[in-house]
């Protein structure tokens, strides 16, 4: 019988079996934490960094980090929301993300976390604006690295759910991205009913289903209906900058 413990985030009890991750805990609590690498299903990451939590004034990944009994965890605090603002933008300025043109507008993660944190204008840092090749190759599949987060959901997915390993990274530095195991998308054994490829797996429109593009009207995409951190038992407000 797993043993259970208790801590706090933002002085909120949580009681959860030992051997949990802090956002896991959280979850099962009802407490939001945002992220974008993690996905249910997939083996932690904590390459984004959008789900840092402080604990005893050290920053941690909370998708990554035990929970442990006694632990006292700062969640939603303006210094939290600030670090992961600044995540964020830098994630907008070094790709090229027009949500209003779109195919994932209103179902993209890195969106909707924007707007969880009130980020609206993500003007702070210069725009690299990178030139990647788009690969529409594949009869079903359109993949387009500009927009890339670099989450490396597709990578676990393909791995340990379809065990295929298509995608992978490539390059160093501010030059890595995903590439895949073939000179183009068409060249591999991809295919539309890969879990690599589901809706959810990519939290941006970096895969794109074709045909499938623009599916849902204004006020009926994912996250007009069920806008991120609604569902937590504590409405946490992230709030817009001053």
């Amino acid at each position: 019988m797993n043993a259970t413990i208790k801590f706090r985030i933002d002085g909120t009890q949580v009681v959860t079996k030992a051997g949990l991750t802090i956002m896991k805990a959280a979850d099962n609590a009802g407490i939001y934490i945002p992220r974008l690498c993690d996905e249910k299903g997939l083996e932690p990451q904590g390459s984004c960094r959008i789900c840092i939590v402080k604990i005893g004034g050290q920053i941690v990944a909370s998708c990554t980090q035990p929970a442990e009994d006694g632990l006292e965890v700062e969640n939603d605090t303006p210094e939290i929301r600030n670090y992961r603002r600044d995540l964020v933008k830098m994630l907008y300025h070094e790709g090229n993300h027009l949500c209003p043109i779109c195919e994932a507008s209103g179902r993209c993660e890195l969106q909707a976390v924007s707007y969880y944190l009130g980020i609206f204008q993500p003007t702070k840092y210069p725009y690299l604006q990178p030139d990647r090749p788009v690969d529409a190759s594949h009869r079903d599949i359109l993949l387009n690295t500009n927009r890339c987060i670099r989450c490396g959901r597709c990578i676990r997915a393909s791995k340990t759910l379809d065990g295929k390993n298509l995608f992978g990274y490539i390059g160093r530095g501010i030059h890595k991205q995903v590439g895949v195991n073939g000179e183009n998308l068409a060249n591999t054994d991809a295919k539309v009913g890969d879990a690599a490829m589901a809706l959810e797996t990519c939290p941006v429109g970096c895969i794109i289903q074709k045909r499938q593009g623009f599916f849902a009207p204004i006020g009926k995409r994912r996250f007009d209906l069920k806008p991120l951190g609604t569902n937590s038992v504590k409405q946490q407000k992230g709030g817009s900058e001053q």
